[in-house]
């Protein structure tokens, strides 16, 4: 079977026979990313939506892993006070003295004596825990207090390729802090029909922060999770979502599996977890479809 390039972009490869995947649109075939001669400077990735229980934590997890598995050095920040993101990955977050809630409201403290390694080569995490909760409360009356974690993380900037900030779901302070310190943002989208509602609220927000904040910001994708292509429901969100949105969908969907909650019980992403279960292949999809868009190094 032969392939042509891409016409919107020259690094994808299209089947020349142009099967269709869940979107609807012909699937590229995205290329094993070229290894890197050096790392950094980091894309700051958002993780973002203010509906709870879309898949912004899994996302941040396999994907930062996925990227990892193809060299990226990657950072993965848990902006979330339930700490979901530390927990997945093994991190005993109520025996720790410090996490990025003291980064962001302290002084004096070492970004990198607080960033953790963690089981997976190449991907390290900037742990939380419920104390994060109280940071919006003391940094309202700070000076320029949407650019706090931005500031933050300038030091660790030229160590890592890819910094995925899994921010909590609300589109108060926090993030709005995490918005102000990315490149992109990543839209984690259930494929049920309430989920978009709340899109439009988040994509005026991600405005007002560009014009005022972060002129640099931009919409990396939005990502179709919690898939079950055999219902029509789930294909009439995501065919509608792909009518609203167009290109900035991406190719890759995310289905639902029972491997996700056991991976995370299990304090793995499901990329070695279940090494070769679909799910981890459509992850290491998704960050070659982000590094071939040119959102990711």
């Amino acid at each position: 079977m032969g392939a042509t390039p891409n016409d919107h972009d020259p690094g994808v490869l299209v089947s020349t026979k142009e099967k269709l995947g869940p979107t609807g649109r012909p699937l590229p075939s995205f290329p094993i990313p070229r290894p890197l001669a050096q790392h950094g400077p980091a894309r700051i990735i958002a993780m973002c939506n203010q509906k709870g229980g879309v898949g912004k934590t899994t996302s941040t997890i396999n994907l930062g892993a996925a990227l990892a598995e193809y060299g990226r050095k990657v950072l993965l920040v848990d902006f979330d006070p339930q700490g979901a993101l530390s927990v997945g990955l093994g991190v005993p977050i109520h025996e720790l003295e410090t996490t990025v809630y003291n980064l962001l409201v302290e002084r004096g403290h070492d970004i990198h004596d607080v960033i953790q390694s963690t089981n997976t080569p190449g991907l390290d995490v900037l742990p939380a825990n419920i104390d994060l909760s109280a940071a919006e409360v003391q940094l309202v009356n700070e000076v320029a207090r949407e650019m706090v974690l931005a500031r933050v993380l300038r030091p660790v900037t030229d160590d890592y390729d890819v910094i995925l900030i899994d921010c909590q779901p609300s589109l108060g302070l926090l993030t709005v802090n995490a918005l102000t310190a990315a490149h992109g943002v990543l839209i984690p989208l259930e494929c049920e029909f309430f989920a978009m509602r709340g899109v439009a609220l988040l994509i005026d927000t991600i405005d007002k922060v560009t014009d005022r904040l972060n002129p640099r910001l931009e919409i990396d994708g939005i990502l179709a999770t919690m898939y079950d292509g055999r219902t029509l429901h789930s294909r009439d969100v995501l065919a509608s979502v792909v009518d609203h949105f167009g290109d900035k969908v991406f190719h890759t969907v995310i289905g639902r599996t029972v491997k996700f909650p056991d991976a995370t019980l299990a304090a793995q992403p499901i990329t070695a977890y279940a090494s070769s279960h679909g799910s981890a292949e459509a992850y290491r999809q998704l960050a070659r479809e982000l590094i071939a868009r040119g959102a990711a190094a």
